[in-house]
């Protein structure tokens, strides 16, 4: 586990960033940081151990010559363009559930923003308890702790935002446009891609702290899923050939996430629903909704309210607003 503010690692990393059409010399480094060139060659082994290839030549310096598509610590926060939300980061190799260590961190006082992350999680969960399957170091795990000053009721609105910002998120980085599945589901040409958890902690009828997590499959292989899931899983590099930057995708949600939460607390839910809707796969089509009860409602998606619910029109005509189910699209 590593537990993140701006180390003298990712301050070299931000200089080599910024100057990748140059050589840096080790004194210039050890000029502006005040540290010693023992201490700047250290550093710099440890990038290279981190995937990240630099290019060491003798009287010239240093150049960064490519950054890994593998998660990386560094690379997450060096350009991180938020204000607090990942900038307190909690960096794991491989772990049982971020969800489940975000809780207990919550619990402890952790600030708002703090992120836990891996590329390795061994007991994820999803709605319901089910099992998030991963391939190792090929997919992001990853939970936000938030503390907002917001009624139980407008929680579930975070999901919603959160959807949004991993959608615009993947079309930023990989031109993708991606679909969403009320409420927590983002979907590539009908495949679940990433799924979204948020749970909450409360003391009587005010929130302590909410926790976002979300699970996504980047990197993987067809055959990296098992195979009873191969038919409604896929991953960035299925649809596209290639590996994508890890690290650049949690940058970028992180940095649309935080724009979003602040102007939703500015200017309320209706600036994130319509942005939400539009990317809704299940609006103006039938669906089944199977509730906690195990009652089954079947009608027309008619979209969301201004508390994030579920607008379902039956064949008799009666609207239906569904806070938690399990959608099927018909």
């Amino acid at each position: 586990m590593a537990i993140t503010v701006k180390k003298t690692k990712h301050k070299i990393l931000d200089m080599l960033l910024n100057h990748s059409d140059t050589h840096l010399s080790g004194q210039k480094i050890c000029d502006v940081l005040g540290c010693s060139r023992t201490a700047v060659w250290k550093h710099i082994k440890e990038l290279e151990s981190e995937g990240f290839k630099i290019e060491a030549i003798q009287k010239r310096g240093y150049r960064l010559l490519s950054t890994p598509k593998e998660l990386s610590e560094a690379r997450i926060l060096v350009g991180l363009k938020t204000k607090e939300l990942g900038q307190h980061l909690i960096y794991f190799d491989s772990i049982g559930s971020t969800q489940k260590e975000a809780q207990h961190l919550a619990e402890d006082g952790a600030p708002h923003g703090t992120l836990v992350i891996t590329s390795h999680q061994t007991t994820g969960r999803g709605r319901l308890g089910r099992i998030w399957s991963m391939p190792k170091g090929k997919g992001i795990a990853m939970s936000l702790i938030l503390r907002p000053e917001l009624s139980i009721n407008r929680i579930p609105q975070l999901t919603l935002i959160a959807a949004v910002a991993v959608v615009k998120a993947i079309t930023d980085v990989t031109g993708i446009q991606t679909d969403i599945k009320w409420p927590n589901d983002i979907l590539v040409k009908g495949k679940k891609m990433v799924g979204i958890l948020t749970e909450m902690q409360t003391e009587g009828t005010n929130v302590k702290a909410v926790i976002i997590g979300m699970g996504m499959n980047i990197n993987a292989d067809k055959n990296d899923f098992p195979e009873e899931i191969r038919s409604i899983a896929t991953s960035l590099k299925t649809l596209t050939g290639k590996s994508h930057d890890m690290s650049l995708i949690v940058q970028t949600i992180l940095f649309y996430f935080e724009d979003l939460y602040m102007r939703y607390l500015d200017e309320g839910f209706s600036v994130i629903k319509w942005m939400w809707e539009s990317h809704a796969v299940s609006i103006g089509k039938r669906i089944n909704a199977r509730l906690f009860n195990g009652k089954v409602l079947t009608g027309l998606a008619k979209g969301i309210d201004e508390e994030g619910a579920l607008l379902l029109e039956d064949d008799q005509g009666s609207i239906h607003k569904i806070y938690s189910a399990d959608i099927e699209i018909k």
